[in-house]
């Protein structure tokens, strides 16, 4: 399976979601990317939308070698073998984690304009991405989403690697993947067209889907 855009796999990912969600349930949707697939989720099923923002934590030799992952509410996945094998200290875990929370208060007062994050209790809570590959920013984005103590807690992505879907499986409910495949090396392969979505791209979707919702 292939993907015009994020908007086709929303698109999709909605469809295959249809006659499991309920009238209140809220999808989180994870920037950037994922903002485009949730919102066409919370459109096509009349859902409410918001957002959850993980930062992965990247190491200090090599940032695009991810170490673990951090959300708005402080919930960190380590990879603590990978951390101890690169001799990364503390007081270095301590200030990178730091750092990538600053980084997602300033998103947030971006994305949301300082608004805080809705009570989302006894609520169908779905967490939306563009796909996942190592999930370090889904696994902590599912912990943090599972503070907020939804009903039922869902994952919905339209592609993700069989090791790293099976190990996610077991942090939700309910999970709704429109494809697992083998030979999984990148979520952009997936996709025809997977540019890198801006931050006007993120705050144009929401305001639409607010007043949408007034």
């Amino acid at each position: 399976m292939l993907f015009k855009d994020r908007i086709d796999a929303g698109r999709r990912l909605a469809e295959k979601l249809r006659g499991c969600v309920e009238s209140d349930g809220i999808v989180l949707a994870i920037p950037r990317g994922g903002v485009v697939v949730g919102a066409e989720v919370a459109r096509r099923l009349g859902l409410a939308f918001d957002l959850i923002v993980p930062r992965k934590i990247g190491s200090p030799q090599n940032p695009e070698v991810a170490i673990g992952a951090v959300t708005q509410d402080g919930s960190i996945i380590l990879n603590k073998r990978l951390i101890d094998l690169l001799g990364i200290t503390q007081v270095e875990l301590k200030e990178l984690v730091s750092h990538e929370i600053r980084e997602i208060k300033r998103r947030i007062a971006l994305y949301r304009g300082g608004e805080a994050t809705g009570d989302y209790t006894g609520r169908q809570v779905l967490v939306v991405d563009d796909g996942v590959a190592t999930g370090y920013t889904m696994f902590a984005s599912l912990r943090s989403a599972r503070k907020m103590h939804p009903k039922e807690l869902i994952l919905a992505i339209p592609v993700a690697p069989p090791d790293t879907l099976e190990a996610l499986k077991k942090e939700v409910d309910h999970t709704v993947c429109l494809i697992s495949p083998d030979d999984f090396y990148a979520v952009g392969q997936f996709y025809e067209k997977f540019e890198q979505t801006s931050d006007e791209a993120v705050i144009k979707i929401i305001k639409e889907l607010k007043k949408s919702k007034k």
